[in-house]
């Protein structure tokens, strides 16, 4: 083992394995650790997931984006960060495609995204 893999094993988030198997179109929450000041607390982003690249990787991410006071708003999630505490599930989104950047473009009905009821 090199250095290179000591170096990435103590970066590795240790609740990698509790994150479900979402995909790209599913509305997901994600519990992130804020930091304000000297205390911390959890806030949830709640939002459609239009992004994954590189899931099993060290340096993987996904990105979600939701509307805030008809602003879209977009955060990138790595994958092994200790601020992300927890992911949860709230929609099943059908989509095709692996990444759905044409939904900053859009708003109102055509930027929804089908329910997929066959995927549980």
């Amino acid at each position: 083992m090199n250095l290179l893999d000591v170096v990435n094993q103590d970066h590795l988030n240790p609740k990698i394995g509790e994150l479900p198997n979402f995909k790209t179109g599913d509305t997901i929450a994600v519990h992130a650790r804020i930091k304000e000041g000297a205390k911390s607390r959890i806030q949830i982003f709640k939002g459609v997931c239009i992004a994954i690249k590189r899931q099993g990787k060290l340096n993987g991410h996904f990105r979600v984006r939701k509307m805030s006071s008809g602003i879209g708003v977009e955060r990138v999630f790595p994958f092994h960060s200790p601020n992300v505490t927890k992911v949860e599930i709230v929609q099943l989104g059908k989509s095709r495609r692996s990444k759905l950047y044409y939904l900053r473009e859009r708003s109102g009905k055509s930027a929804r995204i089908a329910i997929d009821y066959e995927r549980k």
